[in-house]
């Protein structure tokens, strides 16, 4: 969905707030594809700071199902997200470097969609864990440690130590 920000943009001092519903049902991106569960609508508020360029406020709520990095168990994963930042209009984007990306504004229309898409990736969990103090899967069967403990060795040798131990090997006795 697309909202315009000529008013805002070209008239000083005008502030203009608006709840705009998100139309993504699934988040894509290469850490795989993730069903949103739920989600709120976006709570946007634009205020102009000055000629032809405004402050862009908002916040949304989205539960999307995702796996335990740990266990791969279903995961309910809950984004509050606030955001803040700054969009100039096309005239002032072409002028200036020093601007941010705005691959969300298309002229003075911008993507809600592409704009929660950035905010999403930008406040993705780097891990994602069913509880604090998941065990994950067994790296010997595959099972998981959560729910049985199946028993099987897992030592793993130090690997710096491995001239040791071929020491000791060598000088055994058979």
């Amino acid at each position: 969905m697309l909202v315009n920000l000529s008013d805002v943009l070209t008239s000083e001092g005008r502030q203009m707030s608006m709840e705009v519903p998100l139309e993504m049902t699934v988040f894509k991106s290469g850490m795989g594809s993730f069903e949103i569960l739920e989600k709120s609508s976006v709570a946007f508020t634009f205020t102009n700071l000055e000629p032809n360029k405004a402050k862009v406020y908002g916040a949304i709520k989205i539960t999307f199902q995702t796996y335990c990095d740990r266990c791969l168990t279903e995961v309910p994963t809950i984004l509050d997200l606030e955001f803040e930042r700054i969009v100039t209009s096309p005239e002032v984007a072409a002028e200036d470097d020093l601007v941010d990306d705005l691959s969300f504004m298309d002229g003075y229309q911008l993507d809600v969609e592409t704009f929660v898409y950035n905010e999403i990736i930008g406040n993705w969990p780097a891990k994602i864990l069913c509880k604090d103090d998941c065990k994950g899967l067994c790296p010997v069967c595959g099972q998981n440690r959560n729910v049985i403990d199946c028993g099987c060795d897992t030592f793993v040798p130090d690997p710096r130590m491995a001239v040791l131990q071929d020491i000791f090997n060598a000088n055994k006795e058979v």
